[in-house]
């Protein structure tokens, strides 16, 4: 599995002692707040479990993120296939956080790094982005690292009840469209 380094962050893969660390995440209701139920400790592990099958499977996936200095798990991002029963197809880019790590730049830097290795290293062509339409703080991350939006593509959530989680909006950004305004999209990796 590909591992990701920026200056303060390391993506890599999961380890067993992330899932604690994981779980309390999933079970606070701050980070949750976009994404539905807070997760119970059984659900939290499967999760980690699908997202190392589907590294398996595809060779990308979700990353555990931590900080280089200390080593502390503070959430993941990745690449994910966009789910069947959306109106649209490709790759979409992600993130969660624990609340501690907000407001200190890591989603930026992680998606950065993610999105580098998603034109350089994997060559896709497209990379997609979505979240709850009252998401704010994470289509400012979507801009913040090039994205912009597609309102032609915002969409209700099917599987979402009715309510503040339905309506999603969709932001996109093209390899071509990357290497403008980057001029370069390596990141240093160690497979």
């Amino acid at each position: 599995m590909t591992e990701l380094r920026t200056e303060r962050l390391v993506l890599r893969p999961w380890r067993d002692r992330d899932l604690g660390p994981w779980a309390a995440m999933n079970a606070d209701p701050e980070v949750r707040e976009h994404l539905g139920d807070v997760l119970t400790r059984e659900q939290s592990d499967a999760s980690v479990a699908r997202f190392r099958a589907g590294f398996d499977r595809r060779g990308y996936g979700w990353w555990a993120v931590e900080v280089r200095a200390t080593g502390e798990f503070i959430g993941f991002a990745g690449l994910d296939d966009v789910e069947d029963d959306l109106p649209f197809g490709g790759v979409e880019i992600g993130w969660r956080l624990a609340r501690p790590a907000w407001g200190h730049g890591y989603a930026t830097e992680a998606a950065l790094a993610v999105l580098a290795h998603g034109f350089g290293g994997l060559a896709l062509p497209e990379i997609l982005a979505v979240t709850t339409a009252g998401n704010l703080r994470s289509q400012a991350v979507m801009r913040r690292i090039g994205m912009t939006r597609d309102p032609a593509g915002d969409f209700d959530d099917p599987t979402a009840p009715e309510g503040p989680l339905r309506p999603n909006v969709l932001y996109r950004i093209t390899a071509a469209d990357a290497a403008a305004a980057s001029g370069n999209f390596t990141a240093r990796r160690r497979i």
